[in-house]
């Protein structure tokens, strides 16, 4: 089967389309003939290595682990042994992310858990772009948020893949929703749900002191302190971006150690939690028509090394596809 390889760190050009061995299904594996994957920061992260403390989970000189892709969609092709909710012929989509990855393929292999059907109504465009953005933003926004209804929430970063999911859950889960974004993006945003909208390129938000019972920065772009004076009292700023090292150390360690006093919590998330009853919620949401993904562009499989630069820029309007086979 075709697959995306890499055996090197570094730009989108170490990415090789590459004959690869066709996957069987272990125990409690699905094998999925991929229709659509999508692209996210981890997969540049990855492929050029940094930061660097990535490497000591992926390889210090050498990538051990040589395939990309963490959403995936297709059709069931075989099952391995013990799986019971799913068969071959089923529409599926899921996520990779805490397996093998490596769904940038013809095939993935992927496990039962990670797995859901795929909602007739939905292309499976539009089901790729779900699993680890949209992850990432209810978790960021339920679990470490605490989001109740009624409340004040920001999402810094509005109209990017996590940030595009973010606004829609906030809003289904009853929130008055305020996004930053820049000021093309306005449009989208507001077409997505949001009640209010601050253009970054004139308006520094941190400035609004004591507005917001939480803030949802996919960006990382602001200090701990700044996060703190636009939060009510007793707020929350989960961070899951970071736009530099020394941004990203300031958050893990500082935001901690200011957290501990004057009722304010700011702080970075973490990874997304591998849950199928999160994806179950997801699946259902995506069905009734709470989220819609906003799908920037769609590459094949062989320009793969292009998504991936066009996702590099930070451009990107919701989520950036990679389709594969129909």
């Amino acid at each position: 089967m075709k697959a995306i390889k890499f055996t090197q760190y570094g730009s989108p050009d170490v990415l090789q389309l590459a004959d690869v061995d066709k996957p069987t299904p272990k125990a409690g594996e699905v094998l999925v003939k991929v229709h659509a994957a999508s692209a996210n920061p981890l997969d540049w992260h990855i492929m050029r290595g940094e930061p660097f403390l990535a490497r000591l989970e992926y390889g210090l000189r050498r990538p051990q682990h040589l395939f990309l892709g963490a959403d995936v969609a297709g059709m069931v092709e075989a099952v391995g042994e013990g799986v019971t909710r799913f068969r071959p012929g089923d529409a599926v989509f899921g996520e990779t992310f805490h397996s093998a990855l490596g769904s940038f393929a013809e095939y993935a292999c992927v496990p039962e858990t990670a797995l859901v059907l795929k909602p007739d109504t939905v292309s499976f465009e539009a089901a790729a772009a779900v699993p680890v953005a949209a992850l990432t933003a209810l978790q960021g926004l339920r679990d470490k948020g605490k989001l109740r209804a009624g409340q004040r929430v920001l999402v810094n970063g509005a109209a990017g893949g996590v940030g595009t999911f973010a606004v829609q859950i906030a809003k289904a889960l009853g929130a008055h929703v305020t996004a930053v974004c820049s000021g093309r993006n306005v449009d989208l945003v507001r077409s997505i749900g949001a009640d209010d909208i601050i253009d970054y390129q004139r308006e520094n938000f941190t400035d609004n002191a004591g507005q917001y019972d939480l803030i949802l920065d996919l960006v990382g772009n602001h200090s701990v302190w700044a996060l703190k004076r636009a939060l009510k009292p007793q707020g929350t700023a989960p961070i899951v971006g970071f736009t530099s090292l020394p941004r990203m150390f300031e958050h893990l360690i500082i935001g901690p150690l200011a957290s501990a006093w004057g009722g304010k919590t700011v702080g970075m998330i973490g990874t997304v939690k591998a849950s199928a009853e999160d994806l179950q919620l997801l699946k259902e949401m995506l069905a009734d028509g709470r989220i819609i993904p906003v799908i920037d562009r769609c590459y094949p499989l062989s320009q793969t090394a292009e998504a991936i630069r066009y996702l590099e820029t930070a451009r990107a309007k919701g989520k950036v596809v990679i389709t594969v086979g129909a």
